[in-house]
Order: structure tokens, then C-alpha cells, then sequence
């Protein structure tokens, strides 16, 4: 058996200091493996950030090209509207010229009618006497 073994002041103080030393070295490479996944964390970050950005961009991009396509079609759409509007209200002035037409035929048929009627009657007349 080891009989105690005692110790001077310096050597605790050494002892102490050596302690001392070995946890500051402890903790630097625990602050430096830290920093190094600190490191990693923020370049990930800074990618899904970016896919992101890169995402919500082409978002709106799709938006931007749908609004302009809506317009387009928009515009298409009132242009069919305008043009079957035109179409309809040239059919109606059409439809009111033959009907014009049509109406001066019958009179100028019953007018027509009408003489014959009173030049027969006049014949007539003229027979009796």
C-alpha cells in the first residue's frame, strides 16, 4: 500500500492551473465544433431561403403571366361580345328594312286593290247608263 504522498503549494497551484488549462481547451473546441455547425445551420438557412425566394418568384411570375392571359382573354372575349352585338343590331335593321319593305309592298298591293275596286265600280256605273 502507498503511503500519502504530500503535496507542496506549487504543485496544487500547478495542478490547479493544469485543470484550468485543459477545460479552457475543452471548451474552445467545443465553441469551435459549435461555430462550425453554427456555420452549416446558417449556409442551410441561407439555401432554403433562397429556394424559397426562388419558389415565391416564379409564383409570382405564374400570377403576372395568368393576369396577362386572363386580360387577353378578357379582351378576346368583349371583342366577340362587341362584334356579335354589331351582328345583331345589323340583323335588326335587316329585319326592320324587309319589314318597311314588305309593309310598302301591302299598301302599294292594297292600293292597288283598292283602285281596281273603285275603277270596277266605275265601270259599272258606266254600264247602267
Amino acid at each position: 500500500m502507498a503511503g500519502f504522498k504530500e503535496t507542496k503549494f506549487n504543485d496544487r497551484i500547478s495542478t490547479a492551473q493544469a485543470a484550468r488549462q485543459a477545460q479552457l481547451e475543452k471548451v474552445k473546441q467545443l465553441a469551435a465544433a459549435a461555430k462550425e455547425k453554427a456555420a452549416e445551420r446558417s449556409a442551410e438557412r441561407l439555401a432554403i431561403a433562397k429556394a424559397r425566394d426562388e419558389r415565391q418568384a416564379q409564383r409570382n411570375e405564374e400570377k403576372r403571366l395568368a393576369a396577362i392571359e386572363a386580360e387577353k382573354n378578357k379582351a378576346a372575349l368583349e371583342a366577340a361580345r362587341l362584334k356579335a352585338e354589331e351582328e345583331a343590331r345589323a340583323a335588326r335593321e335587316r329585319e326592320a328594312e324587309e319589314a318597311e319593305k314588305r309593309r310598302a309592298e301591302l299598301e302599294l298591293a292594297q292600293k292597288a286593290a283598292r283602285d281596281a275596286r273603285y275603277a270596277a265600280r266605275k265601270e259599272r256605273g258606266k254600264k247602267k247608263r
